[in-house]
């Protein structure tokens, strides 16, 4: 009864007011007077906000190209010593190409982020929103973000400082404590190695704790000659320093080569042999070449000078004499004779007799 009444109170037409040509006249004078006392504000706005993306976008390409053009400086360098001596073993062009285009590609991200960022933030200023709530909810979820994706941070920010501090890079033998190889890539997240098996080991550079580089600085290249106890010293390491005058000589052992080969000594004497060791400053990641050359050489020389070398030392006599075969044997015991108190007494003792009793008389 209540819901029919409703309906029909909804149902029954309204009168409307009739709008007059003078009513629309009014409105329309009115909003143009609005349009008229604020077209100045927008004006002014819009071109502030036209302005600050044109100095934007000209000041975000300018800081690139100089980035690029940059790191094309760099290229042209690398390329430029790599056709020298000092190139050959100082400066690889593939590790200074890629160490140059992750560097570049960090500066020109981070300066397409400031410069756009603070655009962004002169054009809400401009539209006279309050920035405050923004950069707090900003600041919030950069901290929840960071939190979340922390391991990635921390890969990105060590790939950074490798990269910038220059740790490594492609063509370096280098020892990451997870893995051990050559380098092959560089990122700003992984590293690549190739392990002596062939094997690639993806390295993530925020798990790089410590890291050592056999290919900076300098290498030792070091061999021990093992010869007869009752040879010439003096004259054995005449034959070894002149060897090591001939192949300072010789191609590519004059460049691999960085200070003049040393005899160091005695470091074992035995009763039939001595060791005498010998070493040499090398270029990085040669040492092992240089090791088996030097070996080669001082063999043909000393085969030559008539200084005969011998193999590993003596091993030290442990043998002992054979023990004595009754030591494994026990001694008599007083319970293997069957007569002894001792046997008696652990013997079990004898149950003791049952009697039957008589059968009852009938």
């Amino acid at each position: 009864m209540f819901w029919s009444a409703a309906l029909a109170a909804d149902s029954t037409p309204r009168p409307t007011t009739p709008t007059t040509l003078d009513d629309a006249h009014r409105s329309a004078t009115n909003a143009a007077g609005w349009v008229e006392e604020n077209w100045s504000t927008w004006l002014s706005v819009g071109l502030r906000i036209a302005l600050i993306l044109v100095i934007a976008f000209v000041l975000r390409t300018v800081v690139r190209r100089g980035i690029t053009k940059l790191i094309e400086r760099m290229n042209r360098t690398a390329q430029a010593v790599n056709g020298t001596a000092l190139g050959g073993f100082l400066v690889n062009v593939e590790r200074r190409r890629q160490r140059s285009a992750a560097i570049g590609s960090v500066l020109r991200s981070v300066a397409s982020f400031s410069i756009m960022g603070t655009a962004g933030l002169m054009i809400l200023s401009a539209l006279q929103i309050n920035l405050a709530p923004l950069l707090a909810s900003a600041g919030v979820a950069g901290v929840a973000i960071g939190f979340g994706a922390r391991n990635l941070v921390t890969d990105f920010l060590s790939g950074v400082f490798m990269i910038l501090e220059d740790q490594y890079g492609v063509g370096d033998s280098v020892d990451a404590g997870v893995a051990s190889g050559e380098v092959i890539e560089v990122g700003l997240r992984v590293t690549k190695l190739r392990g002596d098996s062939g094997e690639i080991w993806y390295v993530r550079n925020g798990e790089v704790k410590r890291i050592g580089n056999l290919s900076q600085g300098w290498a030792t290249a070091g061999v021990d000659v093992q010869i007869r106890a009752d040879e010439d010293l003096d004259r054995v390491r005449e034959v070894i320093n002149q060897v090591g005058v001939d192949m300072a000589k010789d191609e590519p052992w004059n460049e691999r080569l960085w200070e003049p080969i040393e005899v160091l000594g005695l470091t074992a004497v035995y009763l039939e042999s001595m060791i005498v060791q010998v070493t040499a400053r090398t270029m990085p990641g040669k040492a092992l070449g240089v090791e088996r050359e030097l070996r080669w050489r001082i063999k043909k020389a000393l085969d030559e000078a008539g200084i005969q070398l011998v193999g590993h030392p003596p091993e030290a006599n442990l043998s002992t004499d054979a023990a004595d075969p009754s030591a494994g044997v026990n001694a008599p015991s007083a319970l293997a004779n069957p007569d002894s108190p001792q046997s008696t007494a652990a013997s079990p003792l004898a149950p003791p007799a049952t009697t039957t009793p008589p059968a009852p008389s009938k």
